[in-house]
């Protein structure tokens, strides 16, 4: 296994993802040697100790925007997981700086930990918004994702390798519709529609977790993993949550898409597919592509988008998941 005696830490730990990763990687069968949830919010690493006790735990207070204790944290770490960041779309449009602050000065000061550190992998998390962004969030992502790719460029002797994990929406976390549309149907209120074509790409918590602990395993240092993973109509979700209910079309929000992209055409001559997921390989010089058993080159001009997709969850499948 690849966690096995090994060291992990987790930026931005105590959010969904890290939750479910801590919860994942500490079972038996992974046999991590230790693993370090680092994140600037005390009470709910307060919380989280109280509802996870074990003695291979490790909580450290500390902001991606603070170069120095980043540097402490990283001491004798094998593997980070860079969760860390700023998501909420109409925060970030109105405090852009603070996104910059943490969302792209915080991951060069990610890389320079982990390099100077000499940490062995670092996989960081991404968006389907950083695909041709529309608002500040999505275009810190993309600046986010170029610096990692970037950084196998300049590690010299080190042996540091960093990857990037692009998903879509995250069935389950705080930042999810899903809680919403619960709670305005538990209460009979009429449930908000952006717009009845929107759509969606989808992933459980687990479904998450499973696919970096596999990027992890599988990256060589410069990719971007896409896992494929189905779409779905935001009007699906609303009549899956409460059928028959009461909905309003509100009309798209500033920042928002109709549909989500996780592949470009533009990034299509770089991309290799497999049977569960894409990759899009770095352009660099010093990249050796395999093609025997390197995955199949997908057609110029690939797209792979919520609208275009051949994967969509069915009503039923949708009830069972919510």
């Amino acid at each position: 296994m690849i966690l096995d005696g090994k060291s992990i830490l987790i930026t931005g730990g105590t959010g969904s993802f890290g939750r479910s990763f801590i919860t994942e990687a500490l079972r038996k069968e992974h046999n991590a040697k230790k693993i370090i949830v680092f994140s600037r919010d005390e009470l709910k690493q307060f919380e989280m100790r109280q509802e996870i006790t074990d003695e291979r735990l490790v909580f450290f207070i500390g902001d991606v925007r603070d170069r120095d204790r980043l540097y402490r944290a990283f001491d004798g770490v094998d593997f980070v997981i860079h969760a860390a960041a700023l998501k909420q779309i109409p925060a970030l449009e109105y405090n852009p700086l603070e996104g910059i602050k943490t969302n792209i000065l915080g991951a060069q000061y990610v890389i320079e930990s982990a390099i100077d550190r000499q940490v062995k992998k670092v996989v960081a998390l991404s968006s389907d918004k950083s695909v041709n962004p529309i608002n500040l969030y999505g275009a810190t992502k993309l600046c986010s994702d170029k610096l990692f790719v970037s950084a196998n460029s300049y590690t010299g002797s080190k042996e540091t390798k960093f990857s990037v994990v692009r998903y879509g929406n995250v069935m389950g976390s705080r930042g999810s519709v899903i809680p919403l549309f619960k709670k305005l149907a538990s209460k009979g209120d009429t449930i908000p529609i952006t717009d009845a074509r929107m759509t969606r790409f989808w992933i459980t918590l687990p479904q998450a977790v499973q696919f970096v602990m596999d990027s992890l395993e599988r990256m060589r240092g410069g990719e971007i993993f896409v896992p494929k993973i189905p779409s779905m109509k935001i009007t699906d979700l609303a009549d899956a949550i409460a059928p028959g209910c009461k909905t309003k079309i509100i009309g798209i929000r500033s920042g928002e898409k109709l549909h989500e992209v996780l592949i470009t055409e533009d990034e299509s001559s770089n991309v290799r597919e497999f049977d569960d997921h894409f990759v899009i390989q770095p352009s660099f010089h010093w990249w050796k592509v395999d093609d025997n058993g390197s995955g199949n080159k997908v057609p110029e001009g690939f797209r792979y988008a919520s609208d275009n997709n051949n994967s969509w969850l069915t009503m039923g499948q949708l009830r069972e998941m919510v």
